[in-house]
């Protein structure tokens, strides 16, 4: 765009309320979100829950779930290629249970880790067929407080990452803070702390996945990381990310909760194996139990102060 152009195009925007390009189809209804996809011959997916937030999968019976009406497919770990996902690392299975060639997917760490999935000819069918599956648990040691299982004795989530429940830490440090605090006229200090939050997007998970005109593995799905959910669909089926498209209808609303994965992988992963398009559409609860949440945070922070209000020193973590 040339100087001018862009001269002209600030003058007539800038300071003004515009109407937002998507409003008009999402006031009259027109806009498509994900559960609202449609595609012909579309079947449709159920998941199992843990719903227990720490235990050894011994063992699954799919097969009464499997004969039930209108059933297609039922899919466990040991059918997932890859059986792990995740953002900091993979540390997360697709579906926890015995068969997987990775160490330790048998184990579910929290209530909506998903167990198994039902695809049938209707969601009704695949709502009935699930309730069919029969789970085998040992319950495992709880801790579900951060600075608890931070403790050298506390229960272990992941025997993988070493000597602790640690799973990131990050270290950032600049100039003296000592001699700043020295320096200090006041000093504040505290603890502060922030529950786990529920995001309360107004739609809940949903998604379509099919094979597109040109071959790809395709998920409709709401996220934010278009590139980060191609990746992983792609990691947990053994495939390039080349193979995999990834296609963001009107989102329905995130704040953070849709950068994990939720329905993306199972979706696709039936859609594979069937060559069918294949939908789910979630329940809140199934919602509230089965995504992400904004982790509960401890805060301690000191801050140290001139008295003209300069900040000259600061410690947190």
């Amino acid at each position: 765009m040339s100087d001018e152009n862009q001269q002209m195009t600030s003058h007539n925007t800038v300071g003004k309320s515009l109407p937002r390009v998507d409003a008009r189809g999402k006031v009259t209804g027109e806009t498509a979100y994900s559960g609202d996809l449609v595609m012909p011959g579309m079947l449709h997916m159920k998941i199992l829950f843990a719903d227990r937030p720490h235990a050894r999968v011994k063992s699954i019976d799919t097969r009464q779930a499997e004969a039930a009406l209108g059933v297609v497919a039922v899919y466990t770990a040991k059918d997932v290629p890859v059986n792990e996902y995740g953002l900091q690392w993979q540390d997360q299975p697709v579906l926890c249970g015995p068969g997987s060639s990775k160490p330790g997917t048998d184990i579910v760490r929290f209530v909506g880790d998903q167990v198994a999935v039902v695809v049938a000819r209707t969601e009704v069918e695949a709502a009935a067929a699930v309730k069919l599956i029969r789970v085998e648990y040992q319950d495992l040691p709880v801790v579900s407080d951060p600075v608890e299982a931070m403790k050298p004795d506390a229960p272990r989530v992941h025997t993988e990452i070493g000597d602790s429940n640690i799973c990131v830490h990050y270290k950032i440090r600049k100039g003296n803070v000592e001699e700043g605090f020295a320096k200090a006229d006041v000093i504040v200090e505290g603890e502060y702390r922030t529950p786990v939050q529920e995001h309360a997007y107004l739609q809940p998970e949903a998604g379509l996945a099919y094979i597109d005109e040109e071959g790809r593995l395709t998920i409709a799905c709401g996220g934010q990381w278009t590139h980060e959910d191609r990746h992983q669909v792609a990691h947990a089926l053994g495939m390039a990310n080349e193979d995999i498209r990834v296609v963001y209808p009107a989102i329905g609303g995130a704040f953070g909760g849709r950068e994990d994965m939720s329905v993306q992988i199972v979706l696709t992963l039936a859609a594979w194996k069937l060559q069918k398009p294949v939908k789910i559409v979630w329940s809140r609860q199934e919602s509230m139990i089965g995504h992400g949440k904004r982790h509960a945070t401890v805060i301690r922070a000191k801050w140290g102060a001139t008295k003209d209000g300069k900040v000259i020193a600061i410690e947190t973590n």
